[in-house]
């Protein structure tokens, strides 16, 4: 490559933002290889659970972090993504490809987002979190009345494809390995979350995601200002639909199954909860959320099974530490566990002195203002009495 090309390069991965997101993705997928390759698969299909929980999660924090619009009805989302890649792929010589499914389960999902959106976008608050409930308890009970075609309480079972010959040769290239089908699902749902991140982190650092802001932090000052609030409103939304279709389709694939069971309310409480756990407004956030969603329970019942508890004892014990933590992260960091350590380090650099700039003295170095002149009638700072001098010489 040409120097003055190699130059451009350099400066439009430093100054563009788009370039910026896609180096810390591609350092994300570096991380991501690296951790899946070196986990049993068990801990693979872990991972994949926390992919979809995190995809779900980030558009969430978009929704309610940067439009400030609470919603309960995120695990219904979800259920038209999972219902819609079930439908796509029934069995292993499925006609539709793998890729395919999962962005016609996006867009389904988001035309249902569109229009909860607009029915929704003159309410906000408590009213808009009723109506977003009625949602999660509605949409699961469709698969029941529709049940020759959903499955009914059974749900449906969702075929993998077969892994692609292309697909393997890579991974055994690249690893050195034989890529198992729990690590293909693994990997799937992490590569469909940093495309979704960088989407939409690049989305709320855009014009639009400052309207988002600007909705949520003053309605009245934004309306001023030109932006319409129901636009505004449906088009977050919108996108946060979007992605809860993306990860009710990986967790179809994951789980291998779409069934009302697994689409309760509580699954809505469950990403609402990661939202807050990770921090508002952040998609780190909604990853630490997602990733203690995900661990902690085990990790609960491990301990107490280690201390003598029953199984059902440590089973019992998680919701209860669950809940602790979660009452001791909202006292003790109410912007979230992200939130709060991004606080800490902007006090910390507003503490930091400032370096001084060339031709500007630093102004731990300027010297003190001279006092009061101990001599009376003498002005301040004066050292000598021009009284007294005159020309070089004393009159």
């Amino acid at each position: 490559m040409p120097a003055p090309t190699r130059t451009a390069a350099l400066t439009w991965w430093r100054h563009s933002l788009l370039g910026r997101h896609l180096l810390v993705a591609a350092l994300g997928l570096l991380v991501v290889v690296a951790v899946l390759e070196s986990v049993s698969d068990f801990r693979n299909v872990q991972l994949a659970s926390m992919a979809y929980l995190g995809i779900a999660a980030g558009g969430l924090t978009v929704l309610t972090g940067l439009n400030g619009q609470l919603s309960l009805g995120h695990g219904a989302l979800m259920a038209v993504g999972a219902y819609t890649t079930a439908l796509c792929l029934p069995g292993p010589d499925a006609v539709v490809p793998l890729p395919v499914a999962v962005l016609a389960s996006v867009l389904v999902t988001l035309l249902v987002g569109a229009l909860v959106g607009v029915a929704a976008a003159r309410l906000h608050g408590p009213y808009l979190a009723g109506a977003t409930l009625a949602l999660a308890v509605a949409v699961p009970g469709l698969a029941l009345f529709f049940e020759e075609r959903l499955g009914g309480e059974q749900g449906l079972r969702v075929a993998l494809p077969e892994i692609p010959a292309w697909v393997l040769d890579l991974a055994f290239f690249v690893t050195g390995q034989e890529l198992t089908r729990s690590r293909y699902v693994a990997y799937l749902g992490w590569l469909t979350l940093l495309v979704t991140f960088v989407l939409l982190a690049n989305l709320s650092r855009s014009r639009v995601g400052r309207r988002w802001r600007a909705v949520r932090d003053g309605e009245v000052a934004a309306e001023l200002a030109g932006i319409r609030l129901g636009q505004a409103r449906v088009s977050a939304f919108v996108v946060s639909a979007a992605a809860a279709g993306a990860a009710g389709a990986m967790m179809a694939i994951s789980v291998r199954l779409a069934a009302p069971s697994g689409f309760t309310l509580t699954l809505s409480l469950t990403l609402l909860t990661a939202v807050v756990l990770g921090g508002l407004g952040s998609l780190a956030g909604a990853l630490v959320g997602a990733a203690l969603l995900t661990f902690l329970p085990q990790l609960v019942t491990r301990i107490g099974t280690d201390a003598g508890l029953s199984d059902i004892q440590a089973a019992e014990l998680s919701p209860l530490v669950y809940g602790l933590v979660m009452v001791l992260v909202v006292l003790l960091a109410p912007a979230g566990l992200v939130g709060t350590l991004r606080l800490a380090l902007l006090r910390r650099r507003a503490r930091r002195p400032a370096s001084p700039v060339a031709g500007i003295p630093d102004p731990r170095h300027i010297p003190d203002s001279p006092g009061p002149s101990d001599s009376p009638g003498r002005p301040a700072g004066q050292t000598h009495d021009p009284a007294t001098t005159s020309k070089g010489h004393t009159s």
